[in-house]
């Protein structure tokens, strides 16, 4: 059936009065476990067992509400198989019912109701005892929770469970219609009622909104309310489920989910004018409080039937009883089986033989006996007798089980057996003490613990049918926790003694500190105190008492007596300490580091076990090798870690920590043991300060001198305080060449602070280069000295070709393109905002069409200019430079990265902007600027012609000549040239940026096409 039709004759089946008495949202949940119920079952065939989230919300409904379930689920025409099927699945959940299988044996819970009540109960029990998350959490004990509270609180997120609940009512049958209908609206409300319960999805129960603003006096009132709350979480729930808000009395929220704590909360009146929820946390519980009683997760995996079992040998002690089956071979001079089976009267019909009584003996008395009797009284025929079907026999459960009540198992099963099919014994029931009686008396008790821990199962005697199996309440427990194997809480009966309770926690574990064991008890003034053990002495014999926690310390996690070498190196390893043992004892050879290691710094890191003061120490590699047992071979104490670097990778990610240790550690008596140098060293920066740490030492810290460095002189400066009140700067000029031999005039011992700065050789610098291209003879990169200029690099390549165009040569510098480029972005910006102005301007005078057009060519130019790049064109006179001598002024001092374009002599002239149609065309001297632009079609209405310039080929603009403004005559157009038709600014309400603007692009755009046309 359709799940949405299923659900519709779910809900008619409701009657008025339940509506009115239960809430909407109560009747939403009931829905939503009828219908997760109803999924699980739909395929009786396979068997589909319900699961624990959809029993654990069938125990949380009331007895009224699980009785409309089962109807739902069971009765109607369409559904009446589904009470078998449910019955016949929760059957088979754990075997509760034990009689699957056994011939004439009826199942004592057959009912669903009560094997779904006992199941959930179950379930309910687990989660008391931090069992599984339930599918809508709800408040326990201890709980910890977070209370938000504001002026308008989001609603909450929708969670998997009700996630998955609309994807089901989605695709199920019949839920998409062309035409929603009033059924179909009203079938989804139960789904959208049970969101609006558990506080998923906005609406009124999730975060409504708070009406309007507060007033000023609410907001005083409010304010502190808020922030006091906000400052107290997490809060935790009580012992007895109570929610403690500073300032409020206890509110019981046990049980509650968190939709219906908000509500609670709510309810009060201080929370008037503001929007509060609360929400649980799913936090575990850890250490003590997370310790859960040993033994009984034994019971957690029941099994699917206990049905007799045949595959096992029957043991020679059976009891033989009534329903026992008989497997009688004979041969000799007849060959025959015979199945015999034990009547209710205790005897076994033999054939030709007649009766015998073969209940209450032994197995192997009564195989004796039959063997006997026919080899006796039937002559030349041999039996052979064996044990079939075992008989089912029903005992009793009593006591702390799970489930209470009769139970039909197997002949062979024993008191194990029942408390399986009784779903185990509860947490407040004893494991260690549970009785089979018979006949009204104890005759066996069973220390499961024997079973657990030592594998002894002498105490799990088979039972007879009627026997009772009475699990008593749990004694004295002792929880351990710690460094032990197994911590848990124990229930303690011949365990008197912390060594006897270690003993059952499988000992303490090579972790374990002996000595700081801890038992904390209540004594007998009913306060709690600690008791200290030491496990080394006489401590195993401290008697303990119900309730005691022993809690096994662990050691420390430091290195008392070993040396640990790491970093940069094949193999890093850990050392034993021996005294007198030195550098080369831990490392053997270079051919132990890796590639690229620094060998002639390796950091050792020192800790002094009595104030755990660390201090650092240096030392190099190469001549520690070179000399084993000198002063150069460092010797080493316990807890040094020997760190060897990476030249290319950088210390600082290793140095820092140490470095911020040491600056914790400074005093005003005692500064900070930090030194620096910079400059010419592979590896600038910070470092510890040695004990007697020279410079020498230092540039040896930063990974040794580089190429450019300048080995005369370096920079010392030295901070001193005078007399705790100044501080003074001195510099102190070093002989580094000096000093890096070791003289010791040179070669200064440092002090903290000290900042030493090694030069770099004069005029030194990374290789310059500049490239030509183009028409010259040998075109390429060129290294160039400094102050080389552009004539001497173009001499150096052959000069120029016959072919080649020098006046319309392109000279970029990065320098100049990123200056222009910055200015672009600039006048970008300005025209942005300009451009919002005119807008706001066109908006007020709407009728005014023209201030629209001239806002969309205002955006056409903003576009363009945000998309166009400077190229970083230096406009310069290559003809001249050429001509002119060696030392002339005008010539082009060149820098790194310089660029230098000549291109082809070129043969025509470019008309581009406000023209019919922008070309190039064939030079001609004759010809003059206006007669270009006619031959390009004549200028277009937007054209400015006061304001017509020519770009020469070298890229400088000619403006004016003369007198007049661009006159044919006035302006010579050469070979090479542009002739620019400026966009007319003026005949619109413009922005003044606009003329700039469109020179910029045209100037960029006639560089970019000289510097494309190679």
């Amino acid at each position: 059936m359709p799940f949405l039709a299923w659900q519709s004759q779910a809900r008619r089946g409701v009657r008025v009065g339940f509506l009115k008495r239960y809430p909407v949202p109560t009747v939403a949940v009931l829905v939503f476990a009828v219908c997760s119920i109803f999924f699980a079952l739909r395929a009786p065939a396979q068997g589909v067992t319900p699961t624990p989230e959809q029993l654990q919300m069938f125990e949380g409904l009331t007895p009224e509400q699980q009785q409309m379930v089962l109807q739902a689920i069971s009765g109607g025409s369409s559904l009446g198989g589904l009470g078998g099927s449910l019955g016949g699945g929760l059957n088979g959940v754990g075997g509760l019912g034990g009689a699957s299988g056994i011939p004439g044996a009826r199942s004592q819970m057959g009912d669903p109701r009560q094997q779904m009540g006992r199941q959930s109960r179950r379930l309910s029990e687990e989660e008391e005892e931090e069992g599984p998350e339930p599918v809508i959490p709800q408040l326990k004990a201890k709980d910890w929770v977070i209370v938000e509270i504001d002026y308008q609180l989001a609603p909450r997120a929708i969670p998997p469970y009700l996630q998955s609940l609309y994807s089901l009512q989605a695709s199920a049958p019949g839920a998409a219609s062309a035409a929603p209908s009033a059924q179909a609206a009203s079938q989804s409300q139960p789904v959208s009622a049970l969101a609006a319960a558990v506080g998923q999805v906005p609406g009124p129960s999730s975060g409504s909104a708070v009406p309007g603003q507060p007033s000023p006096e609410d907001r005083a009132r409010l304010d502190p309310l808020i922030a006091l709350i906000r400052a107290k979480n997490p809060y935790r729930l009580t012992q007895e489920g109570a929610l403690l808000l500073p300032g409020f009395a206890p509110m019981a929220l046990l049980g509650l989910t968190e939709e219906q704590a908000t509500l609670r909360l709510r309810a009060d009146p201080a929370f008037r004018g503001v929007d509060v929820r609360l929400t649980r946390l799913p936090i575990k519980k850890s250490g003590v409080e997370g310790l859960r009683p040993f033994g009984y997760d034994l019971f957690d995996h029941l099994p699917s039937t206990f049905a007799p079992v045949t595959n096992v040998p029957v043991p020679s002690d059976y009891t033989v009883g009534a329903g026992d089956l008989l497997l009688v071979q004979l041969y000799g001079s007849q060959n025959r089986s015979l199945k015999l089976t034990v009547s209710r009267d205790g005897t076994i019909s033999l054939p030709d033989l007649g009766p015998m009584v073969v209940a209450g003996q032994k197995f192997n008395n009564v195989k004796d006996s039959i063997e006997g009797r026919i080899e006796r009284q039937m002559t030349g025929v041999r039996a052979n007798v064996s044990m079939g079907d075992t008989r089912a026999i029903r005992v009793f459960v009593f006591g702390e089980a799970r489930n209470l009540g009769s139970y039909t198992i197997s002949g062979l099963g024993t008191i194990t057996s029942a408390l399986y099919a009784a779903g185990g014994v509860r947490r407040t029931g004893s494991l260690r003490n549970i009785q089979l009686k018979r006949n009204g008396a104890v005759i066996r008790r069973l220390d499961l613990y024997d079973l657990l821990i030592r594998g002894d199962t002498s105490d799990d005697t088979k039972l007879l049918q009627g026997d009772v199996v009475f699990v008593p309440t749990v004694g004295s427990t002792v929880s351990v926790d710690g460094e032990v194997r197994r911590p848990a809480i124990y229930e303690v009966k011949n365990e008197t003694t912390v060594g006897d309770v270690l003993a059952l926690a499988g000992g303490v574990t090579p972790e374990a500190d002996p000595t700081k064991v801890s038992v904390t008890r209540i004594d007998g003034n009913e306060h709690r105190v600690v008791v200290s053990v030491d496990l080394t002495a006489a401590g195993r014999g401290a008697q303990l008492r119900n309730g005691d926690v022993v809690r096994v310390m662990r050691i420390r996690p430091t290195l008392d007596a070993g040396i640990v070498v790491e970093g940069h190196l094949y193999t890093p390893e850990t050392f034993a300490y021996r005294s007198g043992i030195r550098l080369s004892d831990v490392v053997h050879s270079v051919d132990e580091l890796k590639p690229d290691a620094d060998i002639h710094y390796l950091l050792v890191r020192r800790e002094s076990p009595v104030d755990h003061r660390i201090s650092v120490f240096s030392a190099d590699l190469e001549a520690a090798l070179q000399a084993p047992g000198s002063a150069a071979d460092l010797e080493l104490a316990p807890r040094d870690r020997i760190t060897v670097f990476d030249l290319a990778s950088g210390r600082d990610r290793i140095i820092q920590p140490i470095m911020d240790q040491l600056k914790l550690q400074g005093t005003s008596g005692q500064p900070s043991a930090v030194v620096h140098v910079d400059g010419s060293v592979h590896v600038p920066g910070d470092y510890p300060l040695e004990p007697t740490m020279t410079v020498r030492d230092l540039v040896r810290a930063g990974g040794g001198t580089v190429d450019s460095t300048y080995g005369r002189t370096a920079e010392l400066t030295r901070y001193t305080v005078t007399n705790g009140e100044s501080r003074h700067t001195e510099l102190i000029r070093i002989d580094l060449a000096a000093a890096m031999r070791g003289d010791p005039a040179a070669n200064v011992k440092l002090q903290p602070f000290d900042s030493l700065s090694v030069r770099e050789v004069p005029l030194w610098g990374e290789a310059e280069s500049v490239t030509l291209k183009g028409e010259v003879r040998f075109p390429g990169s060129y290294s160039i000295r400094r102050g080389e200029t552009l004539q001497s690099v173009i001499n150096r390549a052959g000069g120029l070709t016959d072919f080649a165009f020098p006046e319309g040569s392109v000279f970029t510098r990065e320098s100049l393109r990123k200056r222009e480029q910055a200015q672009m972005d600039m006048l970008a910006d300005r025209m942005q905002h300009d451009l919002s102005i005119l807008a706001l301007q066109a908006a007020a005078t709407s009728t005014n069409g023209g201030g629209a057009g001239a806002l969309s060519v205002g955006q056409a130019l903003l576009s363009q200019l945000r998309t166009t790049r400077a190229v970083g064109r230096l406009v310069i006179d290559l003809p001249r430079i050429m001509r002119e001598p060696a030392d002339w002024q005008g010539d082009v001092i060149l820098r790194d990265g310089d660029e230098l374009i000549v291109p082809r002599t070129q043969q025509q002239v470019t008309v581009i902007g406000e023209v019919q149609n922008p070309t190039s065309l064939l030079y001609n001297a004759k010809l003059g600027r206006d007669d270009y632009i006619s031959l390009s079609g004549g200028t277009t209405r937007r054209a400015d012609h006061a304001r017509i310039y020519v770009v020469r080929a070298n890229g400088s603009v000619v403006a004016q000549e003369g007198s007049r403004w661009y006159s044919r005559s006035s302006v010579q157009i050469k070979t090479g040239d542009t002739i620019v038709v400026p966009l007319d600014a003026e005949k619109m309400p413009t922005l003044p940026l606009w003329l700039a603007v469109t020179q910029i692009l045209y100037n960029v755009a006639i560089a970019v096409a000289a510097v494309n046309a190679l």
